[in-house]
């Protein structure tokens, strides 16, 4: 502003000397005017050509402060870029240094980054597969199918795509976004020790049917003859028979158990009418009702079938019903359901018993897990039956909910995505 006035005070004399007054102030702003161009050239020189450390063009009064103000800037934000910079050089050596896998996918499951063990466990090479599609280089419908649901809650178990004898755990983590955070852990031994666990449980469950067959046919036999056997001996004998069916039971749920988890999907994928099996399991609970008088209630769409193994489907939704049966009191009422909507199908059995504690829901599928062991006894459970639901829910690409308010009831209900269903005509 100083220098303005200057200029004016110059071409206000100047003029005075020569008369143009006019021609005067056109010189001397368009001197002016030359002078700032010529300063916006040089400051576009320099941040064009400049060196990291070089410094500014010297400048005089408004252009050597704006000058000096983008050196200033500059070195600022070269000092925030390099402790960034370090930031990522710290985290990027940590992660190579790890022996899981760690990939970085954008939105549209495009690799962006990864370690050292990604290129071990997943066969990523760089730099060529930088920028290709994670369901290119891991081509496992299991994973293709994991990917595009989007629903990373519980990890993915499948083979290495680089070494069939490698079993691989994957876990996805939604960020920033819609980008992902790939975790790839080698469990090929714990997934060696949970076939050892798998293959002892079936061989023994084998082994043992055998003597167990033989053991209750020869008591049948004596129990038919009771006439023969020493009053003394049967009540023993009786009890013996009861707990060989015990056993038999618990033999056939270990048995099934091992039959659902040698595959993955079912073979017989068949659209199953579940309005008539339902009803069927109805009946089946009426009669263990027997003289507990349960109300028990159906509710389902006769037009929605599920698509999978009528068996196994039997299985599950029995255990479940059966359950409600045997765990509800006198009186009480049982609610069965089946209908679907935008979301897929869902079948649900609420009862109106004693409830389950909070604290237990987690573990109800466990193998032998039991809310009440004494009760468990009384009705003869095995310990398995939501064990098996479990898990043929999980082949049937479902999940279970468990609800239960105390002193009010339960209510568990299976829901199935839209791809196992089928409409009929």
């Amino acid at each position: 502003m100083r220098h303005l006035l200057l200029i004016l005070l110059a071409c206000g004399l100047l003029g005075l000397i020569s008369g143009q007054y006019a021609w005067a102030l056109v010189l001397g702003l368009g001197a002016y005017l030359l002078w700032h161009i010529k300063q916006l050239l040089r400051l576009h020189h320099w941040l064009r050509t400049r060196q990291p450390d070089e410094a500014p063009p010297e400048g005089y009064g408004l252009w050597g402060e704006v000058f000096d103000n983008i050196y200033h800037l500059q070195r600022r934000d070269q000092r925030v870029r390099g402790r960034l910079q370090a930031v990522i050089d710290r985290v990027q050596e940590s992660t190579a240094a790890l022996r899981d896998a760690v990939v970085m996918l954008d939105a549209d499951g495009n690799l962006e980054w990864w370690n050292h063990a990604a290129e071990q466990l997943l066969g990523l090479k760089t730099p060529q597969d930088s920028g290709q599609t994670i369901t290119n280089l891991v081509r496992h419908p299991g994973f293709k199918e994991y990917f595009e649901t989007g629903n990373f809650q519980e990890p993915l178990d499948l083979p290495s795509p680089a070494d069939d004898r490698k079993q691989l755990q994957f876990q996805i983590t939604q960020y920033g976004n819609r980008e992902h955070l790939m975790l790839v852990r080698d469990v090929t031994r714990l997934h060696l020790l949970e076939q050892m666990r798998k293959d002892f449980i079936a061989n023994v469950s084998h082994e043992l049917r055998t003597p167990l067959t033989v053991i209750a046919g020869y008591l049948e036999t004596l129990l038919d003859n009771v006439e023969d056997v020493n009053p003394r001996w049967l009540r023993a004998l009786q009890q013996m028979q009861q707990q060989g069916a015990r056993m038999q039971s618990l033999l056939n749920d270990l048995l099934l158990l091992a039959k659902l988890e040698a595959t993955d999907y079912p073979s017989d994928n068949q659209p199953v009418a579940v309005d008539l099996l339902l009803l069927s399991i109805k009946n089946d609970a009426q009669a263990l009702s027997g003289s507990r008088n349960h109300r028990i209630s159906l509710e389902a769409d006769a037009s929605l079938r599920l698509k999978g193994s009528e068996a196994e489907l039997r299985s599950a939704f029995s255990n479940l019903v059966f359950n409600a049966v045997k765990y509800s009191p006198e009186d009480s009422e049982i609610r069965i359901r089946w209908w679907g909507d935008e979301l897929g199908g869902h079948f649900s059995v609420a009862d109106s018993g004693i409830g389950i504690e909070a604290k237990h829901l987690p573990r109800l599928t466990e193998r032998f897990y039991r809310v009440d062991s004494s009760r468990a006894s009384s009705t003869g459970g095995t310990g398995l039956g939501l064990a098996i639901v479990k898990h043929v829910l999980l082949r049937h690409r479902a999940r279970l909910d468990i609800s239960s308010v105390m002193g009010k009831g339960s209510t568990f209900t299976c829901h199935f995505p839209l791809q196992q269903l089928n409409r009929r005509n």
